[in-house]
């Protein structure tokens, strides 16, 4: 079985400025054995304005990608019409659909979780997504940053991706993240 990456999306209203930032591990796995230390599972997408990041296989990351982009540039780089249509295709695809796969894309104004089942899930805070491997540590680790630290927005996501780290044997700390 394939472990992967780790995935944080986080967007904030933070002294006075709007920021949408995603960060990812690099480590991925084949039952127990790390397979690569310094994968890229992060992008940006149409013409920089979204962010995106990808827990599964990197060859279907890139098809993923591909079609979501394809549907963005289609939409005009409206987001939630994007993300509506994205999960209908990809459930729509045989092949696809049966991928164990998630998505996080988001831009300033929103932040979404995909799947190859159809979810298009916003989250209740409407601002802390994650997924993968080590998703559950992340996203505890930046809802407390979030609730009890004062922490610029990109090292909330940077210490966030770090404790996961330290927890999930599937997770590394060779981080990337991009920023809006």
């Amino acid at each position: 079985m394939f472990h992967a990456t780790t995935i944080l999306g986080y967007k904030t209203h933070f002294e006075g400025k709007d920021y949408a930032i995603i960060g990812g591990d690099g480590q991925v796995s084949f039952n127990n054995c790390v397979l690569k230390g310094n994968a890229t599972k992060i992008r940006t997408l149409h013409h920089g304005q979204i962010l995106s990041g990808f827990a599964g296989s990197t060859a279907d990351a890139f098809s993923l990608f591909d079609m979501f982009e394809r549907i963005l540039e289609g939409k005009k780089g409206d987001l939630f019409k994007s993300v509506v249509d994205f999960s209908k295709e990809w459930r729509k695809d045989k092949f696809l659909r049966r991928l164990e796969a998630m998505m996080i894309v988001l831009n300033k104004q929103s932040i979404f979780i995909l799947s190859g089942t159809g979810d298009v899930v916003e989250p209740e805070d409407g601002k802390i997504a994650a997924i993968g491997s080590g998703g559950n540590y992340a996203l505890s680790a930046a809802r407390a940053l979030d609730q009890f630290a004062k922490l610029e927005p990109k090292t909330l996501v940077e210490e966030s991706l770090k404790i996961a780290g330290n927890l999930c044997i599937y997770t590394n700390q060779n981080i990337k993240i991009l920023e809006l």
